[in-house]
């Protein structure tokens, strides 16, 4: 799946502009601050996805893997402030900076399915802060994905967590829920 998103990014280096043009942001709930993250290789840049949604007047945040085996943390931030590697050496904002809870996590992912389902890079920071984030009240998680990282279905765990939606340069795809 990595090499598979490495071609996708090299055929369509505008996907990030073109995904971003196509969030219905009138499907999103009211969105105070908005997690995205620092797109690491082939990752889809969500840097587009945030302007639009700081245009539409979320406030952004970026996550901190504090620990190997922990809870992310989001930190506020602005494009051009400066990062700091956390300790899986992703860049995030510094220990200072104001922490934040999220109400649309932009999630980084290698396959996704029409249910919801999501790989990851294989640490389970994701799923393990958002089952904490839901247990806190709504958090909207949002997969953001080159459209030919679609695959017909993930293989579940128990402690896997579903997108509630996917963004690519083709389209928005809600996941039904129940």
């Amino acid at each position: 799946m990595r090499g598979l998103r490495r071609r996708l990014a090299a055929e369509a280096p505008d996907a990030a502009f073109r995904a971003a043009a196509l969030l219905p942001l009138e499907r999103l709930v009211q969105t105070g601050v908005v997690a995205i993250y620092y797109a690491q290789g082939s990752e889809l840049d969500p840097t587009p996805l945030a302007e639009r949604l700081m245009q539409a007047g979320a406030a952004p945040a970026l996550p901190a893997a504090r620990s190997r085996d922990g809870l992310l943390q989001f930190h506020r931030w602005r494009p051009g402030e400066s990062l700091e590697p956390d300790v899986v050496g992703v860049p995030s904002p510094p220990h200072a900076s104001a922490a934040v809870t999220p109400d649309l996590v932009v999630a980084p992912l290698l396959a996704f399915d029409r249910r919801g389902g999501r790989i990851g890079q294989g640490g389970g920071h994701y799923d393990r802060t958002l089952e904490n984030l839901r247990r806190l009240g709504r958090v909207f998680v949002l997969g953001l994905a080159y459209a030919g990282q679609e695959v017909e279905a993930i293989p579940m765990e128990p402690h896997d967590q579903r997108l509630d939606a996917i963004l690519t340069e083709a389209g928005y795809i809600e996941v039904a829920k129940g």
